[in-house]
């Protein structure tokens, strides 16, 4: 996993910070090559591997499928939550002082995963999601308790255009008093998404207020789409 995290820490984490800060979300490229993405897809029909499997159509979620990881996660799972962690905490708590939010979290992922379990949130949220022909996931926010770290991120396992044509990763803001704003992304194959899990803070006239977000995925027109969902709080169930 030395390679993994080589890459991950030869990235400009402070120009990832300000995407952060001032859009919610920063792309971060190439971070998985494409035998890691082709393991990771092949890997998906493992029966040892995931504790749950969701039929999205079941509970109208949208259409396709998705199956959360048991503990212990892949190595390279655990090395990519681990190293990209401490280097967005601080942003995270940024935000929730100028938000005048209580809410503080720890340098290191361990902590905030023992902070999880001690106030009973003990299962894994790291989740493998596919799509095929029309699949699509209605807008949501990836909470699983009242713990949870203000962002989140996706690897995108296959490639547009190639492997599959729409499914487009789209985030939506939802400005106090007035028409929410939609951002539609097409990261390529290996590509790491890390974006706002439920708000962040925008400065106005008056100080900072909170601008709501929710992510989703528009329509596959054809072919299959992978994601690896990384999701640093642990769930209730």
């Amino acid at each position: 996993m030395k390679d993994i995290k080589q890459r991950l820490l030869a990235h400009d984490w402070q120009q990832a910070a300000t995407q952060l800060n001032d859009r919610g979300y920063t792309l971060l490229k190439g971070v998985l090559g494409k035998a890691e993405c082709d393991a990771l897809i092949n890997d998906y029909q493992a029966d040892d591997t995931y504790r749950k499997t969701i039929v999205m159509e079941r509970y109208r979620f949208g259409k396709g499928e998705y199956k959360y990881f048991q503990y212990p996660l892949p190595e390279l799972v655990t090395t990519i939550r681990e190293t990209v962690y401490p280097f967005i905490a601080p942003v995270a708590n940024k935000w929730m002082e100028v938000l005048h939010i209580a809410q503080r979290y720890p340098d290191t992922h361990a902590a905030l995963k023992a902070y999880c379990h001690a106030n009973g949130q003990t299962k894994p949220t790291i989740l493998i999601l596919k799509y095929g022909q029309d699949g699509f996931n209605t807008l949501h926010q990836d909470l699983y308790g009242d713990i949870y770290f203000p962002m989140q991120l996706v690897v995108f396992l296959n490639e547009p255009e190639e492997d599959y044509t729409g499914g487009e990763f789209v985030l939506t803001e939802q400005i106090p008093r007035a028409q929410s704003k939609a951002n539609v992304l097409r990261p390529q194959r290996g590509d790491m998404l890390i974006f706002t899990t439920n708000f962040r803070p925008v400065k106005g006239s008056k100080g900072y207020y909170r601008v709501n977000m929710k992510h989703g995925v528009s329509p596959v027109h054809n072919g299959n789409r992978h994601t690896l969902g990384i999701i640093f709080h642990d769930a209730l169930s």
